[in-house]
Parts: structure tokens; sequence; C-alpha cells
């Protein structure tokens, strides 16, 4: 299954701000049966409770709440509010949040749920378990207590040079219920929502999300990217009927490329899903990519309904120590956690599938001893004096 399946959805000219471009989606019709609005939470750290003695500790300014109906009519999205009490001032200080996991239900048709962080907790829990069979090569950290604490860096999109300035200029179209945000022309994010009157309202959030080491880095040290400007001949426009075709078909034209280019290591990846939720004719899941090394990879979150369209959207491109991180996860845990198959599994040698788990921030798995062990292999060997 793809991880992003934008059928329905309509691209239209992108909008450039320095580095940043946004590529608007447009729905034909928008879905009126599930509506979504936001519940600001404020600046402070929050602690999650995901399960029996784990917790998830991040940064989470808001929530999603959806609304929805069993029958098809309209949903309302009411309660809607950018700052608590009306007062945007923050506080000067703020308290510890505790939230009772990720997903809740709040009433029949109400679902209260943490954008992005349902995605980023499928990533942080990936064999968070740790090995599955207590070979000798493991420390008994590793045996005991798995990855935890597991521990992810992000950033905020107030971080992202010219995010909040290009969210606060750039049009937004007739229709428009999501966009794919770029930086230096690389894939940053897609967010989709069901109703253009959502989309309007959580707009903002944009600034808020969580962004990756790449996006931030790219942000900040990439040139302008160039505009993608359409260019009329003058033969045969004489009346605005052909005039208005041949712009037509420079639109049609921008979305081609756009659909078959620029988003197409993102669109045609492949990967795992998981449901989170199902809310009537709708389900709430997250995607976890194949972790492929040094290509685009994104973790994401989606509401689909009962046809399989998605009707919303939100991902994370994972950085490349981030993606190494999940391969070699993945790899040692199709191995069962032996460390000589997983490494003739990548075509290396035992010793350096150890010093690349170390790398990878992964050494406390292994025994001090056998990490020791393997560092000496590896060290090239010591020229003797005559």
């Amino acid at each position: 299954m793809t991880a992003m399946d934008l059928t329905g959805l309509d691209t239209r000219p992108s909008q450039v701000w320095g580095a940043v471009r946004l590529v608007p989606l447009v729905r034909p019709a928008p879905v009126e049966d599930l509506r979504l609005h936001p519940r600001i939470l404020g600046d402070g750290p929050s602690v999650v409770s995901v399960g029996p003695r784990t917790a998830y500790f991040s940064y989470i300014p808001h929530a999603f709440v959806a609304d929805w109906t069993e029958d098809g009519t309209p949903a309302a999205a009411y309660g809607t509010h950018l700052a608590p009490g009306g007062d945007a001032t923050p506080p000067a200080t703020t308290g510890l949040r505790f939230h009772r996991r990720m997903a809740r239900r709040e009433e029949k048709h109400r679902l209260r749920f943490l954008p992005l962080h349902l995605a980023l907790e499928g990533y942080l829990a990936l064999h968070f378990g740790g090995p599955s069979v207590a070979w000798e090569e493991w420390s008994q950290q590793a045996l005991r207590r798995g990855l935890s604490p597991r521990v992810e860096q992000a950033y905020t999109g107030a971080e992202v040079t010219g995010l909040a300035d290009a969210l606060r200029v750039f049009e937004i179209h007739p229709g428009q219920c999501g966009v794919l945000l770029y930086v230096a022309d690389a894939l940053a994010a897609v967010f989709v929502v069901p109703h253009p009157d959502d989309y309007r309202v959580l707009h903002p959030t944009l600034v808020q999300d969580l962004y990756g080491e790449l996006v931030h880095h790219y942000a900040l040290l990439m040139p302008p990217v160039p505009e993608f400007r359409a260019r009329l001949g003058d033969e045969g426009l004489d009346s605005l009927a052909r005039l208005r075709a041949a712009a037509g078909e420079q639109e049609r034209a921008w979305a081609g490329f756009h659909d078959t280019t620029m988003a197409a290591g993102a669109t045609e990846q492949d990967g795992t899903w998981r449901t989170v939720y199902r809310m009537g004719p709708f389900t709430l899941a997250r995607f976890l990519p194949e972790f492929r090394p040094k290509q685009e990879n994104h973790i994401g979150e989606a509401i689909t309904d009962g046809s399989g369209r998605t009707v919303y959207l939100k991902t994370f491109r994972l950085s490349e120590s981030q993606i190494r991180r999940g391969h070699l996860l993945s790899r040692l845990a199709a191995a069962d956690w032996h460390l000589a198959d997983a490494a003739a599994g990548l075509g290396i040698d035992e010793a350096a599938l150890g010093l690349r788990l170390e790398s990878a921030g992964f050494g406390f798995l292994l025994r001090q001893d056998v990490l020791d062990a393997y560092r000496k292999r590896a060290a090239p060997p010591r020229r003797r004096r005559s």
C-alpha cells in the first residue's frame, strides 16, 4: 500500500518564498461528514501515557478533534479557537501537561488525537522491546529495557527559516483542503484535511508542527528556489476563450510535472500501515516506510473513508540518520537480533555491523567487551618500526 494516496485532490500552481515552496491541494467536492478543528494546548511540555509503564514526552502545541456522522450527513466543526480564553499572550510559566493516549474518544462521534505525534510514536516504538532472543552479544540493559528511553530530535516550524512568512503571505485557494510543503524543493511535509473551512482554520498550525533535521538545514542554508512561471505565446490567443484554454493547459502541465516528478519519491513509497482507531465509516491509521537508505522516507498518519479515499493526512520527513536507525532496527528484527545473520543480510561482517550500531546511537545495546572487540577488529594494523 502506498503511504500517500492523493486521489481526489487536484494540484494547483506553487507559490514560492525564499527556499519554501507551497503547492496547494484542492478538492472538487469537500468531505462533509468528517470535520477537524484544533484544540490549542500551549507551549509547555507534555507527557502522554501510551501504555503500562510507558510514556511519551514531547512538545505538543495542539490536538485535533474529529467530528463525524454515520449516515453521510454534514458534520459541524465547533469549538474552534486559536488561543485559550481569547488571550494570545503566553503565560510567564507553563506547567507540565498530562494526556491519556495519543487518540482518545471524547463522545460518541468525537475523537481527540495528537497530530503528527501518532506517526512519531510509531517510529519511536519501532522494535522498542529490543532483542527478541538473548544472544550473548547483547547487554543486560538491552535485554531488560530494550531501547528505553528512545529519543529523537526535531525542530518546530518557527525554527524553519521562511516558513512563518510563507504561511502568512501565501494565497489560500478556493476549495483548498491541503498543501505539499517543499524546502529547497525537497518534500518536507504533506497536510490534507476534509473541508476547505477546516484548512483555513488549521493552516496556521503548520508553523507549530515538528520538522526534521534535513528540513531545518535546507531552509537555513539553501538559496531561494525558482518559480515555475507559465509563458503563453502570442499566436492564436485572439479571444478570452482561447486564452483561458491556454492557461488551463499550462496549469495541467504543471500538475502533471509535479505529480510525476517532484512528489514521486513520496507518493510511490511503500510502507506498513497500522490501524489506530475506527471512527464509524472512517479509519485513523499511521504508517512507516521501508527505510530505504539515501532515499526519501516519510512517516505519517491518515484518516481514510470506507472507499479508501484519504480525507486527512499529515507526514514527517525523516533525516538520513533517522532512516539509518530505522533500517538497522528492521534488519536486526528480521534476523531475530542475531548479529551475524543480520550482518550477512547487509553484506558486511559482524564487527562492521556492531560499529554501525554504535554510530547510530545504539552502542549501549552491545556488551562493552563485545563492542571493544569490534573496534579492535576494525582498526587498521599498526606499522612496526624497524
